[in-house]
């Protein structure tokens, strides 16, 4: 939503795009999970009294709506993309079906995946643990607003609190860092799947960290 209090920055979107595609553009396969935060937050809606599995799909359907603005921005580039929805919407994106997925990855195509993991109750960053989990992903790279990485407290609440480089998984899900959630966490732990937590602010990030340069915190085994 760049610098708008809600909805799509088009400005935002295409930097976003233009960062993806220059990744993949060096032959790297390259799936990109969508949350919904800037339309809609589910447990925000549930904070107010609607009923929780109702906030969530909701919540899922504003997936849809950003993955089909990356995917416009990507297409308007010169990129090829499909977008896989966890809850049918023929219309405007394919199921998501994990062979398929995997075939689109190796023709080179970048793939958006939409709605979460279609079950409510689950973040996004668990559909992007189970999703990197599914197409054997090498590195999941965590894109964060406004922080570096991930931090010993709160930085917009601790002046004190430090950048960490490096943490295991283990360790996040003890202090309970802000990482992502911890089914997410478990999820990657248990299959020994890095996590690079980043600053999305700076575009270039995504090249760095897949060029091997250390940005950000890893979080690893």
């Amino acid at each position: 939503m760049g610098s708008a209090a809600y909805g799509v920055d088009p400005a935002r979107v295409d930097a976003i795009a233009r960062a993806v595609k220059d990744v993949a553009d060096r032959g790297v396969q390259v799936a990109v999970v969508v949350g919904g935060g800037n339309i809609y937050r589910g447990l925000a809606g549930a904070a107010q009294g609607m009923d929780r599995a109702t906030a969530d799909y909701m919540g899922m359907l504003a997936t849809v709506l950003n993955a089909l603005a990356l995917q416009d921005a990507l297409e308007k580039i010169g990129a090829v993309t499909r977008v896989q929805s966890a809850i049918t919407i023929s219309e405007v994106a394919e199921p998501y079906i994990r062979r398929r997925a995997i075939r689109h990855l190796e023709k080179g195509r970048i793939v958006i995946f939409a709605a979460g993991t279609g079950n409510p109750f689950f973040t996004t960053d668990t559909a992007a643990a189970l999703r990197a989990l599914e197409i054997h992903a090498e590195a999941l790279l965590m894109a964060k607003n406004a922080v570096e990485g991930v931090y010993t407290a709160d930085p917009r609440r601790d002046p004190s609190a430090r950048l960490l480089e490096h943490i295991t998984h283990q360790e996040a899900i003890e202090r309970r860092l802000a990482v992502m959630d911890a089914t997410a966490l478990s999820l990657c732990r248990e299959e020994g799947v890095p996590i690079y937590v980043f600053n999305m602010d700076d575009e270039r990030n995504i090249a760095r960290i897949v060029s091997g340069e250390r940005v950000g915190t890893l979080v690893s085994s």
